[in-house]
């Protein structure tokens, strides 16, 4: 293919030039051509699904272009690999993290770029570097540290710090903000505007729309396989990107109306939770959740939300204290698990959809009937009832806009935000009385948060009780009835949802108690 030299009047550090990537039947890619800037923080923003990770991983090497070109610097490069993506000085942050934990960070950081047969050596050189990369751009990483035992925010830094290391000019961060706090996301915000500084260039990838308008300098907004618009990011604002994301105008979530919540449908007392190596994540929680509420635990990750969600749905069993369902006390049970709280009526949306919400090599049929498998309709005498179960897969899609709608297709297969849709709508699908829901909208995208805000609220208006789990306060906030606050495995306090403001939040969160 002969090949023109690009436009440089404007020093684009990479230029992207009609690329086309297909999976069997979906076009991923179709017929992209993007030019970033040097220097700038550029914002790609799309649906799940819209094509924007499978674009970076073209970036990345990760999939060679059906058709289509890739210029760096002003030059054509063929990446094959992530080998040559680094070669081309192109670093990239996943969203689910290259981490081996039981290393340091200095061992994480080598690994692949030793430079010594003598590991001692390669070692010294590489903390020497990485003190100096830590100092420039404020990093703040303990190179002992095992990265087992560090937050998540300081593993992001870490993915940073290796892509800098093999000398990355143009960093690429998938969904970067999906597991922080809000003040772990300042922090890297004040990050990405040193490496602005330094002329390095940042290629972000988000949902949120509110990050891309606090800090990119451009914005490309991508749906259904095509790049359909780049601006200037001070030229534009929220509703309009969120029009251009999903073709339509999208509306905010308003606060519920006022109501009388009826009978307390879950009743938490004085529960305790030792976990298999001894530490206390739950201590003495007590609160309860009523018919027609919905009730939201703010805090910052790793302060006991997911043990507590894994208690109530069944995954463990708890140490000590108790809990009632529907008035039926579960510590009375024997052997209760995840399937007796089911049968009683609790729907989970957990928060680790890989690990706990589906099976990757499944279809999406089979992941749509997860913990329903046993059901009459599903089953035929002693085989499955195919027809009944596609018929079931394929309404939740429609319903809940699954992209693509093929239930045969392998759940691993579809983008996180589907992956989601699907598992919520087969938890609201089947009814519950109580429904826990752990960070429902982490990796959506806007249109699809719209909806999953909608269907909540259709429960709490049909009497459900709700417990929501999650780390983004305009959530908690906006749908919450009630606001529990957790540190360290207790409950700092509650707060009434109309009222709460983020500071008096943000204070709780870190163990400060009201007065």
């Amino acid at each position: 293919m002969s090949a023109t030299p690009p436009d440089t009047s404007t020093s684009l550090a990479i230029e992207l030039r009609g690329i086309s990537k297909r999976f069997g039947k979906v076009r991923a890619n179709d017929n992209v051509s993007l030019g970033v800037r040097r220097g700038e923080i550029h914002g790609i923003i799309g649906e799940n699904g819209a094509g924007k990770s499978t674009l970076m991983s073209i970036l990345y090497g990760f999939y060679e272009p059906d058709e289509g070109e890739i210029w760096v610097g002003g030059a054509q490069r063929q990446i094959r690999s992530s080998s040559d993506a680094i070669a081309a000085g192109i670093g990239m942050v996943h969203q689910h993290f290259m981490l081996v934990e039981p290393f340091s960070v200095v061992e994480n950081v080598m690994l692949g770029a030793e430079g010594h047969s003598i590991i001692t050596k390669s070692r010294r050189r590489v903390r020497e570097k990485l003190q100096e990369i830590e100092a420039d751009y404020k990093l703040e990483v303990s190179p002992d540290a095992l990265v087992r035992d560090l937050p998540v925010g300081v593993r992001q830094r870490v993915e940073i710090l290796k892509a800098l290391f093999r000398r990355a000019d143009i960093l690429v961060l998938d969904e970067p903000t999906g597991v922080l706090t809000p003040a772990e996301t300042d922090h890297l915000f004040r990050i990405l505007a040193a490496l602005r500084e330094e002329g390095k260039t940042v290629i972000l990838i988000t949902h949120k729309l509110r990050e891309i308008l606090a800090i990119t300098d451009s914005v490309s907004v991508m749906r259904q396989g095509k790049l359909i618009q780049t601006l200037r990011t001070e030229a534009t604002n929220q509703a309009e990107l969120a029009s251009l994301m999903v073709g339509r105008r999208v509306a905010a979530t308003n606060r519920p109306a006022r109501s009388e919540p009826g009978e307390a449908l879950l009743d938490v007392r004085n529960l305790d939770y030792v976990d298999e190596i001894g530490v206390r994540r739950l201590k003495g929680v007590s609160f309860n959740v009523r018919a027609g509420e919905i009730v939201g635990i703010a805090g910052v990750s790793g302060n006991g939300q997911t043990e507590l969600l894994a208690v109530l749905s069944g995954m463990v069993r708890p140490t000590s204290g108790d809990f009632s369902v529907g008035g039926r006390s579960i510590a009375a049970m024997r052997s209760p698990n995840a399937r007796t709280l089911r049968n009683l009526g609790v729907g989970h949306i957990p928060e680790d959809r890989h690990r706990d919400g589906l099976v990757g090599r499944f279809s999406a049929s089979e992941c749509a009937i997860l913990g329903r498998q046993d059901a009459r309709g599903y089953n035929h005498r002693i085989l499955s009832n195919r027809l009944a179960i596609l018929a079931h897969t394929r309404a939740l899609m429609h319903a809940y806009d699954v992209r693509p709608p093929d239930p045969f297709l392998r759940a691993s297969n579809f983008s996180g935000g589907n992956q989601q849709k699907l598992i919520v709508g087969r938890e609201v699908e089947d009814d519950p009385q109580i429904l826990l829901i752990g960070q429902p909208t982490r990796g959506v995208d806007i249109g699809a948060i719209e909806q999953i805000h909608r269907r909540m609220l259709d429960l709490r208006q049909a009497g459900k009780a709700l417990l929501l789990v999650s780390v983004e306060l305009d959530e908690i906030r906006a749908l919450s009835d009630r606001i529990i606050v957790m540190f360290d495995g207790t409950i700092v306090g509650e707060l009434d949802g109309e009222d709460a403001d983020e500071q008096t939040i943000g204070m709780m969160m870190a163990g400060v108690r009201p007065h």
